[in-house]
């Protein structure tokens, strides 16, 4: 039995969460825009077909947002990722095997599958099923590979014709869309790679993939000769059903104004380690280490430049945020210098252990917080009901710090305020 492979990627995806609660924008040109309403970060395909290019600045856009009545969103993250889990709990319910790889792609294993109904039959339905159940409409490649799934979505995506799904499972079509697109397009090449390979000659997938793969290994790597074998359908790359743990937890964020205060920065690091303590605590581990940074704008050569991290070490592992914030609050003292204008700081987490396996040091008279898993338990409960929020005093009450999002929608589907009203 052969092996299939889907790719299912959300279109457009920020601008298709946005667009979801405001019908009245369904056919209208909007983007969305990074931290601090800075730069451009997601476009709909009205914003595209204007020729607005990805990350522009915001203020350098500000004639053509006016000139063709484009609205602004400031990223809301936690509708992107409710809508996310969304699309992902349908796709789980239709596959037998699901690997999430980013906010809005999936890989699907459809192995097997065709053995019951036709799989461009069963793509379609399930495309269908997402739009109707969430309002996100995607685009589905499959292809005997991850590789040439990818490119088989690619193709969904440009060519309307397809209606959005492409199966690239027959040989023939494989050899016909490869010819087709650049090898720059291809998954794991790139910009810096496909140089190097315009240089030998191959300038299309199709040269890829007929390239001798010695001297592929040879010239380049094993990892470029893995996706010469994908190209031509060789399955060498298996799903991660589960997701490899993360070596590290990093929350940090520019700020909408310079900090000049140490107390406001103690306030932005508490709120920072906080979440850092929240992923921390999604991912069942905890953190041997803290790394804390604080920095002036690189880009402001008028103004005094500092920068500074350091790196401390608890007792014992820790998901506890009472514990993690006693140590930024440490290591904020020792970075601390008076008279500079900060515009960025951040926490990251490192040395990280499962929950249950972390040791304290041998002589260190150091425990664990009595019942601290309790509480963190009931905090994240709260928190995660979207009826109230419950937080630690160090974080302020009133920060100015905050990164600036102007143009934040509600966050529709995790907080009962926020719930739309018909009337």
């Amino acid at each position: 039995m052969s092996k299939v492979f889907a790719l299912v990627d959300c279109n457009n995806f920020y601008a298709s969460c946005e667009k979801l609660f405001r019908p009245d924008l369904k056919h209208k040109p909007i983007v969305v825009l990074s931290n601090n309403d800075g730069c451009v970060v997601a476009r709909s395909q009205e914003v595209k077909a204007l020729g607005i290019k990805m990350g522009g600045p915001v203020f350098k856009l500000a004639d053509d947002i006016k000139r063709y009545g484009i609205t602004c969103f400031s990223s809301n993250y936690a509708l992107y990722a409710d809508m996310s889990n969304r699309v992902m709990t349908l796709l789980e319910e239709a596959a037998p095997a699901i690997e999430i790889y980013s906010i809005d792609e999936a890989f699907l294993d459809l192995s097997g599958i065709d053995a019951c109904t036709d799989l461009l039959t069963f793509s379609q339905n399930l495309k269908r099923k997402v739009d109707k159940n969430t309002g996100i409409p995607v685009c589905i490649g499959m292809a005997p590979s991850k590789t040439l799934a990818k490119l088989a979505n690619h193709a969904a995506k440009k060519y309307r014709a397809t209606g959005g799904v492409v199966n690239l499972m027959p040989p023939e079509r494989q050899t016909r869309l490869l010819a087709l697109i650049d090898v720059v397009e291809v998954w794991g090449v790139g910009r810096r790679l496909s140089k190097k390979l315009y240089q030998l000659g191959i300038h299309t997938a199709l040269d890829l993939a007929q390239a001798d793969v010695n001297m592929i290994r040879e010239q380049f790597s094993v990892v470029l000769e893995r996706t010469v074998r994908e190209l031509n359908g060789v399955a060498c790359i298996d799903l991660e059903q589960v997701p490899p743990s993360r070596q590290q937890v990093i929350c940090s964020r520019s700020f909408a104004y310079r900090i000049t205060e140490k107390s406001q920065m103690r306030e932005a690091l508490c709120k920072y380690v906080t979440r850092a303590a929240e992923r921390l605590r999604e991912q069942k581990r905890t953190a041997k280490l803290v790394s804390v940074f604080i920095r002036t704008s690189a880009y402001s050569p008028n103004e005094a430049q500092y920068a500074n991290s350091l790196v401390a070490e608890l007792a014992c592992p820790s998901d506890d945020t009472r514990d993690l914030i006693a140590i930024v609050e440490t290591s904020l003292d020792k970075l601390w210098r008076e008279g500079f204008y900060y515009a960025k700081a951040g926490v990251v987490l490192l040395d990280l252990y499962d929950a249950e396996q972390g040791q304290c040091e041998l002589f260190s008279s150091s425990r664990p917080q009595e019942k601290s898993k309790e509480l963190m338990q009931v905090l994240d409960k709260i928190n995660q009901k979207g009826l109230g929020h419950v937080y630690f005093a160090a974080q302020g009450t009133a920060p100015v710090w905050q990164m600036k999002r102007e143009y934040l929608s509600p966050a529709y589907t995790t907080n009962w305020q926020d719930l739309p009203k018909v009337r």
